[in-house]
């Protein structure tokens, strides 16, 4: 139990048998990303609890944080890029370990952070397989439907039931799997990246925006920033959604309980009082502006939003408490560490 550093195991509600959600926030290493093994054994034991607690079954929908997927570009790449001490290092291991097929693909991109895309480019097929191959398997292994999480890839889409990567630009997209072990057909891509993305992030549409038939009901799918907007509530009050899941991602350390600063990436919409800007706290916001403030706007009852905690190079992974919607109660996790949060329907 200590090495997934669980500070919290919560139960909300009761079981009516119309399934669950239960939200993951792992506390990741960069060790756990250093072969696909050892990143499915990660992700594995944690469902191992709540399956021992009789939280896994048919209905039960498992719901993994933003960029979980995405350090999988680390995988089988060796020590000097796992024991780097900052990402930048890593990035530049990973660069000097491929050469010739880096410089190709340096020389193609037109982001503004050619490194950074060339780099996710290069690796996203791997990325892609791995990505496939464990949450594929977790969510056959336990007969759940399993939302994936994030990955940085180039021109995500999905065949006959599996994700994989193409050429183009490069998004940040989530998965849902199917409880037989299948993708869904269509994946949820980022709308609004914030603005530590914009410079090798493409935004998707709000049309392409999907929902999801699960048997525990209709399930909508916001990556992170995109859940601070109404737009993307408005498309899933049109869907009728019955639940909504938020994968996020803080990068700043310790934010959480540090003054707000306000929109990231895209200008505020209507309605956000410019007081509370430096007034509120970073979670405070979060339950103000983003699922837990605006999900009844869709006339959906149930929502988990849940964070990537972590010690991952030089990453702020230690910010975000998950957040567990049920009805008019918001229940907010320990940020201490990982949590298991179980929201029954």
């Amino acid at each position: 139990m200590s090495v997934l550093r669980l500070a919290e195991i919560a139960e909300h509600g009761t079981d009516a048998q119309r399934g669950n959600l239960l939200g993951v926030q792992p506390f990741m290493l960069t060790a756990d990303y250093a072969s696909v093994d050892a990143f499915r054994a990660k992700l594995g034991a944690y469902l191992e609890v709540a399956a021992h607690r009789g939280w896994l079954n048919e209905r039960t929908i498992v719901v993994w944080p933003e960029y979980l997927g995405t350090w999988l570009a680390a995988a089988g790449e060796g020590q000097a890029v796992i024991q780097s001490r900052t990402l930048g290092a890593a990035m530049r291991a990973l660069a000097l370990r491929h050469g010739l097929r880096f410089a190709r693909t340096l020389l193609s991109a037109r982001e503004k952070d050619r490194v950074a895309a060339s780099l996710f480019r290069l690796k996203g097929s791997d990325m892609a397989r791995h990505y496939q191959a464990v949450f594929s398997s977790l969510a056959r292994q336990y007969g759940v439907t399993v939302v994936a999480g994030s990955i940085l890839l180039p021109s995500p889409h999905v065949h006959d039931g599996r994700v994989m990567a193409g050429r183009g630009l490069l998004y940040n997209t989530c998965a849902v799997f199917q409880p037989d072990g299948t993708a869904h057909a269509a994946m949820v891509r980022k709308l609004v990246p914030t603005t530590a993305e914009q410079p090798f992030v493409a935004s998707a549409p709000l049309s392409d925006l999907p929902t999801f038939e699960t048997p525990a009901g209709r399930l909508g799918v916001l990556i992170c920033a995109d859940s601070w907007y109404p737009e993307p509530y408005q498309r899933l009050k049109a869907e009728a959604v019955d639940l909504i899941a938020v994968p996020s991602f803080i990068t700043s350390a310790g934010l959480w309980d540090r003054p707000w600063k306000g929109y990231d990436g895209a200008a505020p919409p209507a309605g956000v009082d410019p007081r509370d800007v430096g007034t509120l706290t970073e979670g405070q916001a979060w339950r103000k502006y983003a699922l837990a403030g605006r999900i009844a706007q869709t006339g959906a009852k149930h929502g988990l939003n849940v964070f990537l905690r972590g010690a991952l190079w030089d990453l702020g992974a230690d910010s975000g408490c998950a957040l567990a919607i049920g009805g008019d109660r918001v229940t907010e996790a320990g940020c201490a560490g990982a949590a298991l949060l179980n929201l029954w329907l």
